[in-house]
């Protein structure tokens, strides 16, 4: 933790210890919770990869229905990120993640109850509907507390919760599928979706409580605390007297903006590969047991969290952002390529989503520091809705593809090779961005 704690910043004139203290104090008070609640939404968004080894048979589900099914989560995500996250900078972050993480859970719960395909896909699109804006949110959320400078190291213990919920997930997946078959009545996988959807809510209304809209609103800090806080984001923050409305549909004049969402789109490639086919992977690959799927499907997250925190760290010592994510996604888009040919060995398999995972959680952990960098607080909040709603068409078209790409060749190696294509143009896309060390330049 004394790791992700700043340097002294060259504008306001305070205490190095004092300041110090302080961040220590914020990150203990906000980091913690907010990871807890990512980690329940990845679990919740996720866990569909696991409960497809049983419900797939039972709702006559094909692997491309299935790629369908995946996808159509991100029409609801993408329709209402921007809407979500442009109400968030009106009423405030607290407000908005207790509505979210109660209705993603009580729809993650609804999900129990799908009896055919149709039900299925309109599900996923409730659910993603439900979850839109969580994310964007929560990165504008850490931009209101932390500086710059910070932000790699704040990011990667946020997308940590990333490869938590799957050393989480998996398991207490495995365990749900193996053990909870007919209990009550219920198939084991609609005991998956009930169990693993009643913690946001109860997480949801604990939010309203723990949270605080910006440092100014914090009883749990000093008027003097506030200032300084203030005081450090306001060095580096560009004066803007724009709504956030008018800020954003100027923003969308800016090409940076338009790179950084591509770049943004091939990252979701891995994470699809990832999060909704690791299982399967691991299947195909000679696994049958439902627990050990669950534990094996463990490991790569564990290994990309480390990769990714050296990774992040390695990026803020060396205040360099765009190399640093290029490597992440190059590494990713190899693995893609080598788990299409690595079907039949288990070992192989899971080394693969290891370097996969490494590359993918760094890539997404690194990725929210370049745009962060040039955006003005008014064009924020738009913004990163949009980079992430518009780049999450990826995560929409790749499943469908793969899937489809699965059914007709029989294998994954081609829509591997497509993942890992479209990896190695988002990481050229990142390096046209030109790094700049002065915000004003980085703006124009």
């Amino acid at each position: 933790m004394e790791k992700l704690l700043p340097k002294q910043p060259e504008g306001p004139a305070i205490a190095g210890d004092d300041e110090h203290r302080l961040y220590r104090k914020v990150v203990y008070r906000i980091i913690p919770f907010i990871f807890v609640c990512y980690v329940l939404n990845y679990i919740d968004r996720v866990n569909v990869s696991f409960a497809k080894l049983q419900f797939q048979s039972d709702l006559q589900l094909s692997d491309a229905s299935y790629g369908l099914g995946v996808g159509l989560f991100y029409v609801g995500y993408i329709l209402f990120e921007v809407p979500s996250n442009l109400v968030l900078q009106k009423i405030g972050a607290r407000k908005t993640i207790t509505r979210i993480m109660c209705l993603w859970g009580l729809t993650s719960m609804a999900m129990a109850f799908v009896s055919s395909p149709q039900q299925f896909y309109l599900a996923r699109v409730l659910l993603g509907a439900a979850e839109a804006g969580f994310f964007p949110g929560v990165i504008l959320y850490l931009t209101l507390w932390f500086p710059d400078r910070m932000r790699g190291r704040i990011m990667s213990f946020f997308v940590l919760a990333i490869a938590v919920s799957g050393m989480v997930g998996g398991p207490t997946s495995g365990v749900i599928m193996q053990h909870l078959d007919g209990f009550l009545g219920f198939r084991n996988w609609q005991w998956l979706f009930l169990i693993e959807g009643m913690l946001p809510v109860a997480m949801g209304i604990a939010a309203f409580f723990v949270l605080n809209d910006r440092p100014r609103d914090a009883n749990w800090l000093s008027a003097h605390q506030k200032d300084w806080l203030i005081a450090n984001l306001s060095v580096e923050r560009r004066i803007d007297g724009r709504s956030g409305v008018q800020a954003f549909w100027l923003a969308l004049r800016k090409p940076m903006l338009w790179i950084a969402t591509f770049s943004y789109f091939s990252v979701t490639w891995a994470g699809m590969i990832l999060n909704f086919w690791a299982p399967t992977i691991i299947r195909r690959a000679g696994v049958t047991n439902l627990l050990h799927i669950g534990l094996l499907s463990a490991v790569p997250y564990t290994v990309g969290a480390v990769g990714m925190l050296a990774l992040c760290y390695s990026s803020d010592r060396r205040l360099e952002r765009h190399w640093h994510f290029f490597a992440s996604v190059f590494s990713a888009g190899c693995a893609a390529i080598a788990i299409g040919y690595a079907s039949g060995d288990p070992a192989l398999s899971i080394a693969c989503l290891s370097v996969l995972a490494i590359g993918y959680l760094s890539a997404v952990a690194l990725f929210w520091t370049i745009p962060t960098s040039f955006l003005s607080e008014a064009e924020s909040a738009g913004c990163i809705a949009f980079i992430s709603s518009a780049g999450q068409i990826g995560s929409l078209i790749a499943p469908v593809l793969f899937g489809y790409v699965s059914d007709r060749t029989g294998n994954l190696t081609f829509g591997a090779c497509l993942v890992a294509f479209v990896l190695f143009a988002g990481g050229c896309a990142i390096l046209s961005l030109k790094p700049s060390t002065r915000r004003g330049e980085q703006s124009r």
